[in-house]
């Protein structure tokens, strides 16, 4: 294993040094250059970078621990969040690209006409973030906490210097670039041991193609990972347990979510022309799939070893592996019979091993015995991914700060420079914030970016929609759809997620019964969006028409001709 550890620290370390290294380079000189990269990033470069905005810890190390332990149930994240991309690409990005500012608040401050409206979608963003970016540090904390042999405190510590490095110094110049870089590291750290596992496996070296392949045993790996499944009391691995209606309402929210990002939606004001954000969102969801196909094949190629490793198998005969992540207490072993072996099974009165979610896409290439280097690799990519989404997160929250409440709403009369500064200071404070959120997380990675997406729908999605797309929409109904949107989703996800108003977080699992319509807190955003929708729709009837100047900016966002040239 110190292999493993030397490996780790050599790789770990070049990519630090090279994201660093393009840090110092690129940093920004004024506030556009902060906000939105000077507006010049090529359509392939903020392809690769919105790839690894998007593609957070979430995606790299939870979806697919997230599929492996679900099952077909996990399927909503990979439709939720790759249907999202499809329907931002189409539905936002050139019309938001055309508007031409630099954050989310601002587009909905200048289209609703109101400084209300900006404080409103600034409360907003801040809130969506510091939810997303607690999952990206506790990722980054569970990286360290294995691969560097620090407990996930510390590795959360030093994960927040780092991102505070690049990020405070070259904005979204620095993290542009950073993130094409990361993007490089995160895809490749994840297509090599899928690609040896598929090998080992089944003998095909296409991962999407193997996990449907016959294993070396001849048996479909599919139909041997059922057996193993209904063996050890789980439920049938392909079989679906959730309601259709909480299966639609999470891929809903998920898909909603996605379009209503702050953090994504900035990358779309990073390219020159409105026909570039077009290509870059097309180039994006290219990139996003090639780590989505494979997701589903590393969660059954993790799942089938790690039950073949572990269940009905002596404690004292485990890999080393299996030792090195009890120490970080991710995996733990309770031998209750006193048998000396280890049974893993649904039953929790009988069951003798707890696996966190969040370690089946590192652990992966332990357990499946690949060569050290593989294993580090895994965890620089993590590690790539964790931050990458980290950044463009703590860009939104000290936008939102400097940009939208400070010089927009406090102090009109700011230089660029004093903007610059209260920028990079918000910053500092963010991930401070974000710090804490990871040391003292709400839950696992990918359950806490769910929610995030939940509060995006309720909140921004139909704002941005029905600014872009129904010129009568005023000021009043915008503001009251926001606050009733985003005000229910979080009274939600406090009661039924965080037990908050019935005897804490041991009671979550007997509220299940008393969801709304049989909807679970992550698909819950879709139910908060439509109310959203109702409410300004409906304050929109009984209040004040909307000035004639604004109605003329919304046709002109829509007008398509001449549309590839305007760089306004």
């Amino acid at each position: 294993m110190e292999n493993v550890q030397i490996w780790t620290y050599v790789l770990v370390g070049i990519t630090f040094s090279l994201y660093i290294g393009i840090a110092i380079w690129s940093r920004a000189g004024s506030t556009k250059e902060f906000y939105v990269a000077g507006g010049g990033v090529s359509p392939l470069a903020n392809g690769m970078a919105t790839a690894a905005d998007w593609m957070s810890a979430a995606s790299f190390i939870s979806m697919a621990g997230l599929i492996s332990f679900m099952g077909y149930d996990g399927a909503v994240y990979l439709m939720g969040w790759t249907g999202g991309y499809v329907l931002l690409a189409l539905l936002l990005a050139p019309y938001l690209r055309k508007f031409g500012k630099f954050t989310v608040p601002d587009f909905i401050g200048e289209r609703y006409y109101s400084k209300t409206a900006r404080i409103v979608a600034v409360l907003c963003a801040l809130l969506v973030s510091f939810t997303y970016v607690a999952g990206q540090m506790r990722g980054v904390g569970v990286v360290f906490s294995r691969f560097l042999e620090v407990d996930i405190n510390t590795g959360v510590i030093i994960g927040m210097i780092i991102v505070l490095f690049y990020a405070v110094l070259g904005g979204m110049k620095g993290i542009t670039y950073t993130q094409v870089a990361q993007y490089c590291v995160l895809i490749f750290a994840f297509m090599v041991p899928a690609i040896f596992i598929s090998i080992q496996m089944t003998g095909n070296p296409i991962p999407q193609l193997g996990m449907g392949s016959k294993g070396t045993d001849g048996i479909y790996l599919l139909e041997k990972l059922n057996g193993l499944s209904t063996e050890l009391g789980f439920a049938e691995y392909t079989q679906g347990s959730k309601s259709m209606i909480d299966v639609f309402a999470i891929t809903a929210a998920l898909m909603v979510g996605t379009a209503g990002l702050p953090h994504v939606i900035v990358r779309f004001f990073t390219v020159k022309r409105v026909k570039d954000a077009r290509k870059s969102a097309g180039l994006a969801l290219l990139f996003i799939a090639i780590l989505y196909t494979t997701a589903p094949a590393i969660a059954v190629f993790a799942r089938t070893n790690l039950i073949n490793t572990v269940s009905g198998k002596a404690y004292s005969a485990m890999p080393i592996w299996f030792s090195n992540w009890e120490k970080t207490g991710l995996l733990q072993y309770n031998d209750k019979n006193g048998d000396g072996r280890i049974n893993y099974s649904a039953d929790a009165a009988n069951n003798e091993l707890f696996v966190d979610r969040d370690i089946m896409v590192l652990a992966n290439p332990e357990i499946a015995d690949l060569p050290p280097w593989v294993i580090a690799l895994v965890a620089a990519g993590g590690l790539a991914a964790a931050l990458s989404t980290a950044a463009g997160l703590l860009l939104v929250i000290s936008s939102s700060v400097s940009h939208d409440l400070i010089k927009n709403v406090f102090n009109p009369k700011i230089t660029d420079k004093q903007e610059l500064l209260a920028a990079r200071l918000s910053a500092v404070g963010a991930v401070c914030v974000a710090g804490y959120f990871g040391i003292n997380p709400p839950g696992f990675v990918a359950a806490v970016v769910a929610l995030a997406f939940g509060l995006a729908a309720a909140s921004f999605f139909p704002a941005i929609i029905l600014g872009i797309f129904y010129k009568k929409m005023n000021k009043e109904g915008a503001i009251a759809g926001m606050i009733v949107g985003i005000s229910l989703m979080v009274f939600y996800m406090l009661k039924f997620k965080f037990g908050l108003f019935d005897g804490g977080k041991d009671a979550v699992a007997g509220l299940k019964s008393q969801w709304w319509f049989g909807i679970s807190p992550e698909g819950f955003g879709t139910v908060a969006m439509l109310v959203n929708f109702a409410v300004s729709l409906v304050f929109n009837q009984f209040t004040a028409g909307v000035p004639e100047p604004v109605q003329q900016m919304v046709e002109k966002i829509r007008i398509p001709s001449g549309a590839g040239e305007a760089t306004h």
